[in-house]
């Protein structure tokens, strides 16, 4: 379980996702708003509720150091994964992410609502129709379940990728998804039943270890799940629903 801890100058601030922060130093301010310096009333309440829709909370939580010397506050990672530092102004000032991926970022940065540019991506790949959009030109932090996988795709190059380690990825990506020609491996082989495409150029960032995928091992291991398990036959609706929803626990 990781932690970023950011060292701010006088009056230099960061801002978070609502419940991230572990600890901070003396002199860090605290200010918890919608986002809506100078926007308004208004403008904080379309800020709100675009964070809400990709997974964040509806409120942005600013550190602000107001104290002499250095100033450190710290942010924890939510589930086991890596803590990943993007440059935004490295990638033409956005990236995309999956929902719920922010954790941090240098004041100024935004975190806004993006969708998936077809119907198919967004009514089976893992990401749905909703994404986060990192935008701006200082340093965001996003956090990544399990392992860390870049991958620079070259014009044209693609990539077949299990729809939840799809982790985050450059605006020049095309992303869609693919159905597998196999049914059988579909079925038996637990891989599911679509993988997203990701075509180049552009970066990738995977993750090994999507929350969705703990989830589900933690649910299967619960008394609960095993009683599901029971209940469920290779004829049960709970295969054929679990299937078509990604669901590899069975």
């Amino acid at each position: 379980m990781q932690i970023v801890e950011i060292e701010l100058d006088p009056g230099e601030a960061v801002q978070a996702e609502a419940g991230a922060m572990a600890y901070m130093g003396p002199g860090i301010l605290m200010q918890t708003s919608m986002g809506n310096e100078g926007g308004g009333l208004l403008g904080g309440l379309k800020k709100g509720l675009k964070r809400a829709l990709t997974g964040e909370s509806f409120f942005i939580t600013s550190f602000i150091h107001k104290g002499s010397g250095k100033g450190h506050v710290a942010f924890a990672a939510p589930y086991p994964g890596k803590i990943l530092p993007l440059d935004l102004s490295k990638f033409g000032g956005s990236i995309l992410c999956q929902k719920d991926a922010f954790l941090c970022a240098a004041k100024g940065v935004e975190v806004e609502l993006a969708f998936t540019r077809k119907l198919g991506a967004g009514l089976f790949g893992g990401e749905g129709f909703i994404l986060q959009r990192l935008r701006g030109d200082g340093l965001a932090f996003i956090h990544i379940g399990g392992t860390v996988i870049r991958k620079d795709l070259a014009p044209g190059e693609t990539y077949k990728v299990d729809t939840g380690c799809v982790a985050a990825f450059t605006e020049n990506i095309t992303y869609d998804i693919t159905w597998s020609r196999d049914f059988k491996n579909a079925l038996f082989g637990g891989e599911g039943v679509v993988l997203a495409t990701l075509t180049g150029p552009g970066t990738v960032y995977m993750q090994s270890l999507p929350f969705s995928r703990l989830a589900d091992r933690i649910f299967a291991a619960s008394a609960y799940g095993r009683n599901r398990e029971e209940r469920s036959g290779i004829g049960g609706s709970d295969i054929l629903g679990g299937l078509l929803g990604g669901d590899k626990s069975f």
